[in-house]
C-alpha cells in the first residue's frame, strides 16, 4: 500500500536504531519480542505483527506520516520496509525477521499519531508472513531491550 504525500528533501533522515535516551515510564509488553531497530514483533498464529516501540515513538516526536509501499514483497531481515515521519525526522523501518509483508494497517493512513498513543495495540504498523517462525527467537526478551534502552 502506499499512502499519498511526499517526504520532503529536507527531513533528517536515520534509522531508529540511532536513538538513545531513557524515560521513566517507559514499559514493554512481556508477551512482545524486540528488534534492537526499536521495533516489536508479536506472533499470531501463523501472522507476525510488527510496531514501533514505546521508546521510538517517544524519540520521534509526534507521529505525522507513515508510508510502506512494500504490501505483498518478501523482504529480508534488517531491509527498509517503510518509513515514518515524525515532526522534524523521518526513519526507516528495518524488517526484524525475512518474510512477506501482508498488510499495512490502514488505520495508520488516517490517524499515524496511534503510532504514539498506543503503540502495542491499534498502532501496529505491518503483518509479516514470516520466512521461519522460529526467527523471532533471535530477538530481544522485554527485559534484554530495557536493559538496551536504558543502556
Amino acid at each position: 500500500m502506499i499512502l499519498s504525500g511526499s517526504i520532503p528533501d529536507n527531513i533528517n533522515r536515520h534509522n531508529l536504531f540511532n536513538i538513545k535516551c531513557i524515560h521513566p515510564f517507559m514499559h514493554f509488553p512481556e508477551n512482545l519480542k524486540y528488534s534492537k531497530d526499536h521495533l516489536w514483533i508479536k506472533i499470531e498464529k501463523t501472522v507476525a505483527l510488527i510496531g514501533a516501540t514505546f521508546f521510538a515513538q517517544l524519540e520521534l516526536g509526534e507521529v505525522a506520516f507513515i508510508q510502506v509501499k512494500t504490501v505483498g514483497k518478501h523482504i529480508q531481515k534488517g531491509k527498509v520496509f517503510g518509513t515514518v515521519e515524525a515532526i522534524e525526522a523521518v526513519s526507516d523501518l528495518l524488517l526484524p525477521i525475512s518474510g512477506v509483508v501482508s498488510e499495512f494497517n490502514s488505520l495508520l493512513s488516517n490517524e499515524p499519531a496511534l503510532i504514539n498513543t498506543d503503540p502495542y495495540e491499534k498502532g501496529w504498523i505491518i503483518k509479516l508472513k514470516p520466512d521461519n517462525i522460529r526467527d523471532i527467537t533471535e530477538l530481544l526478551s522485554a527485559h534484554q531491550y530495557a536493559k538496551l534502552v536504558n543502556g
